[in-house]
C-alpha cells in the first residue's frame, strides 16, 4: 500500500520557515520533508531527506508538493524531475497570491540593481501619503509573513520570477545588466525570466527605468503604450530633482531609483507632498551607499554591489573625493575592463583587488588605468590593513566589489560589516 504522500520544502532559509509556519496554519495534517543543497536545514516538525534520490522520490509519488525556496533554481534537475513526475512546484511568493493576497493592489519592483530602494522608496511614498501599505518579498519580509494591507509592494528577484503565477497591479523594473548566470545558465534566459514579469493576464501599469527601457531584452517584448505609467510632470520632477539632492540618497543611479518609485507611487495613490516627504526622510538600507566615519576618513559600505556596472554607479555616486576602491570576489566570469578603462584618469587613487577575482582585476587595470595604485590583498582584512598605511592618499574608501561575497563570507551582509568592523579598528584609533 503506497503511503500518503508528503509536501517536501527545498531550502532552509527565511521563505523556507515561513512556508512551515503557513503549512502548519493552513494543512496541519500533512506530512513534511525538507533538503537543502549545503547546510543541515531545521525546520520544526519535519524530516530531513538528501537531496540525491529526488528524483527517484518523485517518479514513485512519495510528494504531492515541492514548495522550493527562491535560491532553489528552476533548473535544476531535482526540480526538473518534479515538474517530469507530475509534481507541482509552488513559491512563497505564489502561495501568497492564491491564498492571503486578498483585495490589495499589489505593485512589483524587480531589476538587476536598485529593486530594494526603489521598494523602500515606493512603500514610504505610500505611507507617508497616510496610505495603509505593506513592503515585503525579496527586500525581507516573505510574502506569506505580511500583514494584510490595502496596498502591497513586493520585491522580486528573477529568482521569485522565473515560476510566477501573481498577477500585480502595477510594475517596476529598474534596470538590466548581466547577473546570476549560475542561477539561469545563460544570460539569455535571465533576460527572460527577469521580463517574465511582463507576461501577465491581468491589466497591470508598467514604468521602467531609463535604462532598462533602451535594453534589447525589454524593447523585444513590445510592451504596448497603454500599459506604461505616465512621466512625472516637468515641474514635479524638477521638486523631486531638488529633495534628492537635499536627501540621503546618493548617485544618479539613485535619483532614477527616486523617479521610479514616484511613479509608482502616484499610480496607486500617494501624494505628492508624501513623495517629496519620504525622499527628505529616506535612510539609506544598510549596505547600500552607507556611510561611516573613522578617524577623519569616510567609509562607504556598498557590499550589495556584485557586478560591476553596480561599482561604477557607486563611483560615480562620489565625484568631489579621492577614492580608495576594494573590489574583487566570487568569480562569476565578470568581464571587468569597461569598469577599469573607467578608472583611468578618475578620482580612484588606489584598487584593492580581492580574491577570487583579485588577480585577473589587478592584471586589467595594470593594462588599462596604469596610474591607480594596485594593492593586491588576500583577504578585506588585508586590503583594509594595507590601505592604513596609505591612508594619506584618499579621504574615502569604497567597498564596492563588483562581485558576491561567495568563498569568502556568508552574505554581502556579512561582509559589509566586517568592512565597517576592520574600518573602525584599523582607522578609528
Amino acid at each position: 500500500m503506497r503511503p500518503e504522500p508528503r509536501v517536501l520544502i527545498y531550502g532552509a532559509g527565511r521563505e523556507a520557515k515561513s512556508i512551515r509556519r503557513f503549512l502548519a496554519e493552513t494543512r496541519p495534517e500533512l506530512a513534511v520533508d525538507v533538503c537543502a543543497d549545503t547546510g543541515t536545514p531545521a525546520l520544526p516538525d519535519t524530516t530531513t531527506v538528501p537531496v540525491a534520490g529526488l528524483a527517484e522520490a518523485f517518479r514513485t509519488g512519495r510528494y504531492a508538493m515541492v514548495m522550493r525556496s527562491a535560491g532553489v533554481s528552476i533548473y535544476k534537475p531535482e526540480i526538473e524531475a518534479a515538474k517530469a513526475a507530475g509534481v507541482p512546484v509552488g513559491t512563497n511568493v505564489n502561495a501568497w497570491a492564491s491564498h492571503r493576497r486578498g483585495h490589495a493592489t499589489v505593485i512589483t519592483v524587480t531589476g538587476t540593481k536598485g529593486k530594494s530602494t526603489t521598494a523602500k522608496l515606493t512603500h514610504s511614498m505610500l505611507v507617508a501619503s497616510e496610505i495603509d501599505a505593506g513592503l515585503g518579498g525579496n527586500i525581507g519580509v516573505p510574502p506569506l509573513d505580511l500583514d494584510p494591507h490595502a496596498v502591497v509592494v513586493l520585491e522580486l528577484s528573477s529568482y521569485q520570477i522565473a515560476d510566477l503565477e501573481l498577477d500585480p497591479d502595477i510594475v517596476g523594473i529598474t534596470n538590466l545588466y548581466r547577473e546570476h548566470l549560475d542561477w539561469h545558465g545563460s544570460i539569455d534566459r535571465y533576460y527572460a525570466d527577469k521580463l517574465a514579469i511582463l507576461d501577465r493576464r491581468g491589466d497591470y501599469r508598467l514604468a521602467v527605468g531609463p535604462q532598462a527601457a533602451t535594453h534589447p531584452a525589454f524593447q523585444a517584448k513590445h510592451v504596448p503604450p497603454f500599459r506604461l505609467l505616465p512621466s512625472l510632470s516637468a515641474d514635479f520632477e524638477d521638486k523631486l530633482d531638488d529633495a534628492v539632492r537635499a536627501s540621503r540618497l546618493k548617485g544618479g543611479h539613485n535619483r532614477d531609483n527616486a523617479v521610479l518609485a514616484a511613479r509608482l507611487a502616484l499610480a496607486a495613490g500617494a501624494t505628492e507632498q508624501g513623495v517629496l516627504a519620504a525622499v527628505a526622510a529616506f535612510e539609506p538600507l544598510p549596505h547600500r551607499l552607507q556611510e561611516f566615519s573613522f578617524g577623519g576618513i569616510t567609509f562607504v559600505d556598498d557590499s550589495i554591489a556584485t557586478t560591476p556596472a553596480a561599482t561604477l554607479a557607486a563611483i560615480d555616486a562620489y565625484p568631489l573625493a579621492r577614492l580608495a576602491l576594494i573590489a574583487g570576489g566570487y568569480d562569476r566570469g565578470q568581464d571587468y575592463e569597461e569598469l577599469v578603462r573607467r578608472l583611468d584618469g578618475s578620482n580612484v587613487m588606489l584598487l584593492a583587488c580581492l580574491p577570487a577575482t583579485g588577480e585577473r582585476l589587478a592584471e586589467v587595470a595594470t593594462r588599462f588605468a596604469p596610474a591607480v595604485e594596485i594593492v593586491a590583498a588576500e583577504s578585506l582584512e588585508s586590503a583594509m590593513r594595507q590601505l592604513r598605511d596609505r591612508r594619506n592618499r584618499f579621504d574615502t574608501v569604497l567597498l564596492s566589489p563588483g562581485a558576491p561575497s561567495f568563498g569568502q563570507f556568508r552574505d554581502f551582509e556579512e561582509r559589509g560589516d566586517k568592512f565597517v568592523e576592520f574600518a573602525e579598528f584599523y582607522f578609528g584609533r
